[in-house]
């Protein structure tokens, strides 16, 4: 539990991201947390890959600003 603490404080983007900004994504599934490896924008209540468009289908719990 407490990896998934240290990861959820780590991206720590609360409510809606910047409009039309590129973030990165925190996800989860039944085997823990992971940041998906593109970056992603939130259009119309649903996270979608910057670069290819398509849909993310994760469960996100988090966002932040891409760190440099």
């Amino acid at each position: 539990m407490a990896t998934r603490d240290r990861r959820l404080a780590e991206f720590d983007g609360h409510g809606e991201p910047p409009p039309d900004q590129p973030v990165e994504v925190l996800c989860e599934d039944h085997s823990g947390t992971y940041k998906l490896p593109f970056t992603c924008r939130r259009v119309d209540g649903e996270w979608h890959n910057s670069e290819s468009g398509s849909t993310v289908e994760a469960v996100v719990v988090g966002w932040r600003l891409p760190r440099r």
